[in-house]
């Protein structure tokens, strides 16, 4: 029986490996992969991998007008979906037994999609979601926080919206960029970190239900686990 990695001490910039998804629709229990982003930063820089997956099924219009690819790329150039999902598994495994922090933009969209296709994933080491810690540390700010919208306020190079190898190197951008102006965030404990992210989202997503609550708007969507969102 494989015992999982230890929560490293604490956030180590200069050993990450930032990740993204990009999907055939924006449920993460209903997704399928399109292509997998991993970059793996540390000394000698920053290593990336991309892959692409057929899918097995028609990729939305909707969902290629999003990131460009089309259903017939995909079967074209794209690798066995269940072969693209054990490599990507295999690879953020392997990060965190090195170590590694996963840096994940919206880590419960992409995490939720790994745990519903293959039933068994599992949060075996650190998780640092930018976006979260945006909303945590900053929460005043007014206006929208998609990656695009944090790159700008971070002053940080985006390149290829909704390019999975581009979105990936942001987030890792971002959290460099958050740790020099919160440095507390790569002192304080690993598990410390983690909490602070999960308390951290569940009080914004409780908050954001009392919203739409009060304007007698559905809440029942609204997912309030981190880093992987429960039905």
């Amino acid at each position: 029986m494989n015992t999982p990695a230890p929560v490293p001490a604490r956030l180590d910039l200069a050993n990450m490996l930032s990740f993204d998804l990009e999907t055939t629709t924006a449920d993460p229990f209903e997704a399928r992969i399109v292509t997998s982003a991993m970059v793996s930063i540390g000394a000698s820089g920053a290593e990336p991998v991309e892959l692409l997956a057929d899918p097995g099924i028609e990729i939305p219009e909707g969902a290629t007008s999003v990131h460009g690819i089309t259903t017939e790329y995909a079967r074209e150039h794209g690798q066995p979906h269940d072969q693209v999902l054990a490599e990507t598994l295999r690879r953020i495994r392997e990060g965190w037994a090195k170590g590694q922090a996963l840096i994940v933009y919206n880590a419960p969209y992409d995490l939720t999609v790994l745990r519903s296709l293959s039933g068994d994933f599992t949060v075996d080491g650190l998780v640092y979601d930018p976006f979260t810690i945006d909303r945590i540390r900053d929460p005043y700010r007014k206006g929208k926080r998609t990656l695009g919208d944090l790159c700008r306020h971070y002053e940080v190079q985006l390149g290829n919206a909704h390019e999975a190898t581009s979105d990936a190197l942001a987030a890792a951008r971002i959290a460099w960029k958050q740790v020099r102006v919160w440095p507390d965030l790569a002192t304080i404990s690993g598990e410390e970190l983690m909490e602070l992210q999960a308390v951290g989202y569940y009080e914004k997503q409780v908050d954001f239900r009392k919203y739409l609550r009060g304007r007698g708007r559905d809440d029942s969507t609204v997912n309030t686990s981190w880093p992987v969102q429960s039905r």
